[in-house]
This record gives structure tokens, C-alpha cells and sequence, in this order.
């Protein structure tokens, strides 16, 4: 698997060291022939040749050697020492050349254990000699160590090298049989002639010269099926001559006639010339079968040689060939491989992402001017550019395809949220006005609840508005103190009973990040009461940091793990493009995208309660220092909140906490309103004074700006407004009065809304 998944060029290196190592064994091969026959040359002139007149001379010596033993003459004498005279000479011009350098080089490590051997023969034939001259040693021991010098040179010619031409390799074994069955025949004369030496047989003599003459015959027999056309022919033509047939007659007479302790059958004069006739035959036909043998070999060699031209040059010319055409090939190859790939990253890192950017941003896109067809030739490779051609079409078009789907949902999204936010306004107003005119305090309650399910309801589309890419329509005018913002937040929660608001210190939210903040802020208060125990609080505190203002909203929940952490926070820093399959992390998305809008930075940690605290970092271009609220915001807020006959809550600077409750104790007689309920959740543009400008650059209305100065003076108040005390009941009838009329033009107002909406 490894192998393909390697590169094309690895590939075809790979492939050119094969062709090239397969061309360096083949040319071995034949060289290794080569040097196999250049080798068993060397060894043939400096081994073989030498070898043979010492075999003939050691033979010789072992004939003579008999004889002397068997008679003792003095003419036997002398015939001994010249032929041990001669034996030497062979001995020292074979011991000369088959000691060279070249036989060492040309040697297989069996042959020279061989050779090894034949010289430890020769040179224990000294010892042989001074037996026999001794006369410790009879005729039978003389022959028998001098025929085991003559058996270690034919044991060294068993362990020759050889060609990988496998006739001539059964040829030269052939022929060194037939040398071997000569050697029966000169051991068989060997003996005779110590025979008729001694002029008889003794106890053995018989039974041995049997088997020589038997071993021979049967060793020639069974080599000449081997033999070559020409060697058998020249075989036959000396086994059909007179001297063969004749010595064969001598030797049946021999063994038919032989007796122990008797004189032999055969006279000296019968049998010496005819042995040594064949044995001279014998020696020329075994000179000459070797000679073709060698011109044989020769043949092999100039095949070897050819071969070595074909393989070596031809061949070497075909892989430096093949080498210079696969790399062309592989150049063009890779390199049609490489267009195709820049082609493939362009598609994929510049040109795909750069039209979906351009369809997300509503530009209209081109697919063949985006998509360029590209010319890749007309071969495989081109087929798979071709390929590519249409994968990048498609690719495209399936982009512009998604982004038009795309839009098409949050189009549908931001239509479906409009409506639904246009609905809920006027459901609120609506409620609003039926909350003024109700006084029966369990009524008063349901329409609460419902006025806050409505809120839940608004922010709901607010989401999907966001979802689509848009604006959410509610946007304050100027500044808002902190801790309202962070109370109309509230208002948009289910469990808001179960959240602790610290003190939040003289700080304002600009107007143009009010309304996204209040969303940020319930999204992140929502989760924190949703993934808590509900016997648990939620804290909301912030203070003032170097950077901006920190927001923080801790839960006793059973927190988060830091990877859930860490991918949380991620997804909040670099949210994805929305896609329908994210519904379940659909509040972590709004969330990002409200904060990128005003590079607002929202994170979440581990809690030291268990649980997770999220904190809002809001930067300094939308934080106000020391804001307060300004009249007309009291005025308004005392109207929201109704605090007639509830308790006065305490100051930031009294309690260590502003505890955010659902109703106000009720007192006897007195209206039952919720207490601090937060009146920008639905009503946003009366929660400020006006600014000098609007955004876009025309003045405010300023209300009573044109009245004149003593007319927007209030009267001074009279001395005896601080002289007058009146008693608690006196002052309870007054406010209760006061209710009453407040109550009772409310009541009016609605109606005449209702009356007005009725006949719209």
C-alpha cells in the first residue's frame, strides 16, 4: 500500500532500477560464464596438462616398483631409480604451476582442499620409496600407496569447476571415467608384472587381478553410452584392433588359469608388449577426446562471448534507452499531473471559496466564466482533465446552487420573523393596554405572564431574523444604565426568579448596542437557568475592567468539560456559516453573531462552584461611564412599575445584592403590580430622552423647547407646604385618590385606542 501511494516519479525511478538490475544480472550471468570458462582454462594449462604426464610417470613407477620387489635384479634396480628420476621431474613442473597466482585466483574453495590433498600424496611418496627400499613393504603395499597418489589427482579432477553448459560439463565427466578405467587397466598390469617377476602367484594375486580386470571392463562399459559420436567411434575402432582383443584373450587365460602359489599362464613376453600397446591407445584416445572436448569448450566460450556483447552492450544500450524515455515520459507526465493538480488547489483554495463570497455578498456569478475548461491533450491524462472539466462545473454550479438555496431560506426566515415580530408588538401593545385598565389582581398576574411569554415570543423571531442575516428592527435612541439592560434581559427569561443581579455601578450601554446586548444577555442567562438545577441561583455581576465592561453570569449547574469548553468557545470566536443542520447549538449562534456585530467578546469557564460562567466583555466604544437615569426615564419607569402601596427597593449602595422579584407584596386596598419589572423589553423608544440629533443627522423634538421660560419654570413652593403635616391615613386617602383617577384615565385611554383600532 505504501508503494502506491508514492509519487510517479519514485514510481518510475523504481521501475528504471529494476530494468537497470535486471540488466546487471543478466550481464553477471553471462560474465560469470565467462569467467567460469576463462577460470577452468586457467586451471585446465596450469593443472590438468601438468597432471597428466605425472599420472603416466606414477604409474610407471608403481609398475617398476612391483617388479623390482618381485625380482630383485639389478637391471630392476636401475629401471626403478630412472623412472623415480623422471616421477620427480613431473612432480616438480606440476607442483610449480599448480602453485601459480592465476590457479589460486581461478580456484573454487573444493578444488583447493583437492589440490590440497595431492600434494600431502606427493609428498608422502618419499616415504613409499624408502620402504620399498627398505623392503618393509611387499609388492601388493608398494602398489597400493602409489594408487592412492594417482586417486587424489582423479578426486581433484571430480572437484574442477565447470561451465553452465551442461553438455560439455557430462563430456569432461565422461572423459574423466574413461581416464579412470585406464587406470584399472595399468593397475591390473601393474600387477601381473609383479606376478611374472616374482614368477608366481601368491594366496590374493589371483582373486585381485579378477577384479581389476572386472572392474575395468565394467567402468568401460558403462562410459561408453556416454561417450560423443567421434570418442565411441575411436573406442570401437581400438576395442575391434588385434592388440585389444589379444590382451583381453590374455587376461581370460589369466583368470581362467591363475592359480595360487603356481607360476603364472602368460610369459613376460606375451603380455608387456600388448599392455603397454593399449595402454598407449588408450592414452592417445583419451588425448584426443579430450582436445575435442577442449575445442568444444571453446565453441561455448565464443556463445559465452556473444551472449556477453548482447547482454552487456545491446543491452546496455536498450536500458540507457529506456531510461532516457522514461524519464521524458515521466516528465510530461508529471508535469500534465501537476497542471491537473494547481488547477484542482485553485478550484479548491481560490476560486470556489471566492465565488461563494461573492454569491454570500449577492453578486450574480458566471458558471462557465468562473469554470474555464482546461486543455489537458488528448490521452489518459487528458481524459482525466476532461473529467476534471466537468467536476468543476458541477462543483460551481452545485455553489451557486446552495447559496441561492441558501438565501432563499433566510429570506424566508427574515419574511416568517417579520411577521411574527410585527405580530408580537402588537400583541404587547395590546396587552399593555388591557394590563392599565385591569384591577383584579389574579387577571392582573395571568396577563403578566402572558405579556412575558409574549417578550419570550419576540425575542424568538429576533432569532431567526438573526439567523437570515439581518437586523432585529428594536434600537434605542440614546445611552441606557447598565442594570436596565441587563433587567430587560431578564424579561425575555422564563425562570428570571431564579437569577441574583449584583450592583452594576454608573454605567450606560450606548443605544445602538442596547437591543443586541439585551438578546446576548438572555440567550446567555437562558442557557445558564436551563443547564442548572432549578433549585440553584444564577448570578449576574459586572464591573468595569481596562478593556470595556465585563459581564458575568454564573451558574451551580454540573459545567462543561474543557474540551466541550474549548469547541464551545471556538464555535463563539469563528462561527461557521448557518447551515440547517446547527439547530442544535442554535443559541451559541446567535450568540456569535450578535457579538460580532459590536466586537463584543463572549467566552466560558469553568466555574468554582462546579457549573460554567460566561463572561461578556464589552469593548469601550459602546460603555458610558458614570451614566444615570435621566427624569424623564424615572417618570417613565415609576409609570412601568406602579410602586403605590409596594416597598421601596433598596439602593445598590444598602443591600449587597438587587434580588429581581415577580410581584410586589400586595397592601390592603392597593394595586398588585410586579415589582421592578424592566419597561425598555417592549418600549425601548420612550426609555430615553431624546438626543440633540437622529443618526442621520436631523434634530430631536425636544419636548416644551418652545414654551416660554416661565412657563416651563415650576411655581416655588410655599412655606407652608413644609409647615403642612398631614397624618399617615390623611396621606393614604390622597394617594388612593390619586390611583383612583390615574386608573380611571387609563381605563379611558385604552378604550378610545380600542374604539380607533375597531374602526381602522
Amino acid at each position: 500500500m505504501r508503494f502506491r501511494n508514492s509519487r510517479v516519479r519514485t514510481k518510475v525511478t523504481a521501475l528504471l532500477v529494476s530494468l537497470a538490475a535486471l540488466w546487471a544480472f543478466a550481464a553477471w550471468v553471462t560474465v560469470r560464464d565467462g569467467v567460469t570458462l576463462l577460470w577452468v582454462a586457467t586451471l585446465n594449462k596450469e593443472v590438468v596438462e601438468p597432471s597428466q604426464p605425472l599420472l603416466t610417470e606414477l604409474q610407471r613407477e608403481r609398475r617398476v616398483s612391483v617388479v623390482y620387489l618381485g625380482a630383485s635384479e639389478a637391471r630392476s634396480r636401475r629401471e626403478l631409480d630412472a623412472q623415480r628420476a623422471r616421477t620427480d621431474v613431473a612432480v616438480a613442473t606440476f607442483g610449480r604451476l599448480a602453485r601459480g597466482d592465476d590457479v589460486g585466483l581461478a580456484a573454487s574453495a573444493a578444488f583447493e582442499r583437492r589440490l590440497g590433498e595431492t600434494f600431502k600424496e606427493l609428498d608422502g611418496l618419499r616415504s613409499t620409496r624408502s620402504a620399498v627400499d627398505a623392503g618393509r613393504m611387499d609388492s601388493g603395499e608398494a602398489a597400493s600407496a602409489i594408487t592412492g597418489v594417482i586417486d587424489s589427482i582423479y578426486r581433484m579432477y571430480d572437484s574442477l569447476a565447470s561451465l553452465d553448459d551442461e553438455q560439455i560439463t557430462k563430456d569432461a565427466r565422461v572423459n574423466i571415467a574413461m581416464n579412470r578405467a585406464r587406470e584399472m587397466l595399468a593397475q591390473e598390469d601393474a600387477l601381473f608384472e609383479g606376478v611374472l617377476a616374482a614368477g608366481r602367484f601368491d594366496a590374493t594375486q589371483p582373486a585381485e587381478f579378477a577384479q581389476l580386470v572386472g572392474a575395468q571392463r565394467s567402468l568401460t562399459a558403462q562410459t561408453l553410452p556416454e561417450l560423443p559420436a567421434a570418442d565411441l567411434k575411436a573406442y570401437q575402432d581400438l576395442a575391434k584392433s588385434r592388440k585389444f582383443v589379444r590382451l583381453g584373450q590374455l587376461e581370460d587365460l589369466v583368470m581362467q588359469n591363475g592359480r595360487s602359489l603356481a607360476p603364472p599362464p602368460v610369459t613376460a613376453e606375451q603380455w608387456t608388449p600388448l599392455a603397454d600397446a593399449v595402454l598407449a591407445a588408450r592414452d592417445e584416445a583419451l588425448h584426443t577426446a579430450g582436445e575435442a572436448l577442449i575445442g568444444r569448450g571453446t565453441s561455448v566460450g565464443i556463445g559465452i562471448a556473444a551472449r556477453l556483447l548482447l547482454a552487456g552492450v545491446l543491452g546496455l544500450i536498450a536500458v540507457i534507452a529506456s531510461v532516457i524515455l522514461s524519464i521524458t515520459t515521466a516528465r510530461a507526465l508529471v508535469r500534465q499531473l501537476e497542471k491537473l493538480r494547481t488547477a484542482a488547489l485553485e478550484l479548491a483554495n481560490d476560486r470556489l471559496p471566492g465565488v461563494v463570497a461573492r454569491l454570500a455578498q449577492g453578486e450574480k456569478v458566471d458558471v462557465e466564466a468562473e469554470a474555464p475548461l482546461l486543455d489537458f491533450g488528448g490521452d489518459v491524462i487528458g481524459q482525466v482533465g476532461a473529467a476534471f472539466n466537468a467536476v468543476q462545473q458541477t462543483a460551481i454550479r452545485t455553489a451557486v446552487e446552495e447559496a441561492q438555496l441558501r438565501q432563499s431560506i433566510r429570506d424566508i426566515l427574515l419574511s416568517l420573523a417579520r411577521r411574527t415580530q410585527s405580530l408580537v408588538h402588537r400583541q404587547l401593545t395590546l396587552l399593555d393596554v388591557m394590563e392599565r385598565r385591569e384591577t383584579d389582581p389574579a387577571e392582573l398576574k395571568d396577563l403578566f405572564r402572558i405579556d412575558h411569554l409574549a417578550t419570550r415570543m419576540r425575542r424568538n423571531a429576533e432569532n431567526l431574523i438573526v439567523l437570515s442575516g439581518a437586523s432585529p428592527a428594536r434600537a434605542w435612541r440614546r445611552s441606557v444604565p447598565m442594570v436596565d439592560v441587563v433587567r430587560g434581559a431578564l424579561a425575555e427569561v422564563e425562570d428570571y426568579t431564579r437569577v441574583t443581579v449584583l450592583p452594576m455601578g454608573q454605567i450606560g450601554l450606548t443605544g445602538r448596542a442596547v437591543g443586541d446586548v439585551i438578546h446576548l444577555l438572555a440567550e446567555l442567562i437562558e442557557n445558564a437557568v436551563s443547564f442548572s438545577p432549578p433549585y440553584t441561583m444564577v448570578q449576574v455581576g459586572g464591573q468595569q475592567v481596562a478593556s470595556g465592561y465585563a459581564l458575568e453570569i454564573e451558574d451551580r449547574g454540573l459545567g462543561m468539560s474543557p474540551e466541550d469548553l474549548a469547541a464551545t468557545n471556538e464555535r463563539i470566536a469563528d462561527p461557521p456559516e448557518f447551515n440547517l443542520s446547527s439547530t442544535a447549538r442554535l443559541g451559541l449562534y446567535v450568540v456569535s453573531r450578535l457579538a460580532e456585530r459590536h466586537e463584543i467578546r463572549v467566552s466560558l469557564k469553568a466555574s468554582p462552584y462546579g457549573g460554567t460562567t460566561a463572561v461578556v466583555l464589552l469593548p469601550r466604544e459602546v460603555v458610558i461611564d458614570n451614566a444615570e437615569a435621566l427624569p424623564d426615564q424615572e417618570e417613565e419607569n415609576v409609570r412601568k412599575i406602579a410602586l403605590v402601596g409596594a416597598p421601596e427597593a433598596p439602593a445598590a449602595s444598602e443591600a449587597p445584592e438587587a434580588r429581581i422579584a415577580p410581584e410586589a407584596p400586595a397592601a390592603p386596598g392597593a394595586q398588585v403590580m410586579p415589582l421592578e419589572r424592566p419597561a425598555p423589553a417592549h418600549e425601548p423608544a420612550s426609555s430615553a430622552p431624546p438626543a440633540s440629533f437622529t443618526p442621520s443627522g436631523l434634530p430631536f423634538r425636544v419636548p416644551q423647547a418652545s414654551l416660554a421660560p416661565s412657563l416651563a419654570e415650576e411655581p416655588p413652593a410655599s412655606a407652608d407646604d413644609d409647615e403642612d403635616e398631614r397624618s399617615p391615613d390623611d396621606i393614604r386617602k390622597i394617594m388612593g385618590s390619586f390611583q383612583t383617577g390615574t386608573r380611571r384615565g387609563r381605563s379611558e385611554a385604552a378604550r378610545l385606542l380600542g374604539e380607533g383600532e375597531n374602526t381602522r
